[in-house]
């Protein structure tokens, strides 16, 4: 039995398709990534899973239990935590988490053990009596996962909880939900950085509304059938636009200092770049085949849909 599904769902804003005819399996206890840019249907999705949205076509099930029958029942198995998490910023960090354990009603004695470890787990036990309001981008999300761990929840959905925080927050936050793993919980994270799809076991790809893969990463991106070049010269601006529109090449993707391509022949394409270059008057810097990352199975992905 499978921890969360969706069947076909659908999810529509007047004339705006949002979501189209999406299914999702997510198993017990493993770190399920929804990736995709913004405005991809990644935040429609969570709220219709966790019940805040009804979706207009397909279904849902939690644990087997489709939640248009009996949605009370598997509420208490969730935790959510929004891109913008309801926190009161005039309470302290320890009020903050003392308020959501008390809307779940957890005894007294559970509630003090819990609330010790999580906030040791999450560095927050030295800001504990420090307002809300004047914790770091950060803090805030390590103290509204905190608020949404408190009642040891089953399946855990969390809307781009790292969007806008610098790398060592965001290295603490995938420690929490690591260590959240050990522990049995399902979690079900959206990102519009493909990096992070690296730290999933699956992944699903989302694109307008629409499933584009969805596997491991490492499975994935083993699904690109063209050779990527990685190219990298003194003027990586003027080289992409000399390289748009070629046909034999068949995507340009601009990663850092690096450029990109995929081909179908390596040769041929080595040689149409290096002519490419000499024209442009332009130098290389270096020119090599390698592996494809996320971000050139997402490109990919894409040019496959709209190719039809």
């Amino acid at each position: 039995m499978y921890c969360i599904q969706a069947i076909n769902l659908t999810k529509i804003f007047n004339s705006l398709v949002a979501v189209k005819n999406l299914n999702l399996e997510l198993r017990k206890g493993e770190i399920f990534g929804l990736v995709g840019p913004d405005a991809s249907g990644k935040t429609t999705t969570l709220r219709m899973l966790c019940g805040l949205l009804v979706p207009d076509q397909g279904e849902i099930r939690i644990s087997g239990v489709d939640i248009r029958k009996d949605g009370n029942r598997f509420k208490e198995k969730i935790g959510y935590l929004p891109q913008r998490f309801g926190l009161y910023g005039d309470l302290t960090v320890i009020e903050n988490i003392n308020f959501y354990a008390d809307i779940y009603k957890i005894p007294k004695k559970i509630k003090e053990e819990k609330v010790e470890r999580l906030l040791k787990v999450a560095n927050l036990d030295p800001f504990k009596r420090r307002k809300a309001q004047d914790l770091s981008g950060g803090m805030k999300q390590k103290l509204g996962l905190i608020c949404a761990l408190i009642h040891t929840p089953e399946i855990l959905m969390l809307d781009e909880p790292t969007t806008g925080i610098d790398p060592l927050s965001r290295r603490d936050f995938w420690m929490i939900l690591y260590e959240l793993i050990k522990e049995g919980v399902t979690i079900l994270f959206s990102t519009s950085y493909i990096d992070e799809a690296e730290r999933c076991n699956r992944i699903a790809m989302i694109y307008q509304g629409e499933l584009l893969a969805t596997d491991t990463p490492s499975s994935i991106k083993s699904m690109i059938k063209e050779i990527v070049l990685e190219l990298r010269t003194d003027n990586n601006q003027k080289m992409m636009k000399s390289l748009e529109g070629i046909d034999l090449l068949k995507n340009l993707v601009l990663s850092g200092d690096k450029i990109h391509i995929f081909v179908c022949e390596s040769i041929d394409g080595e040689k149409l770049i290096q002519e490419i270059t000499k024209n442009e008057g332009l130098k290389i810097m270096s020119l090599k085949r390698v592996r494809p990352s996320m971000e050139d199975a997402f490109v990919y992905m894409v040019r496959k849909k709209k190719e039809g």
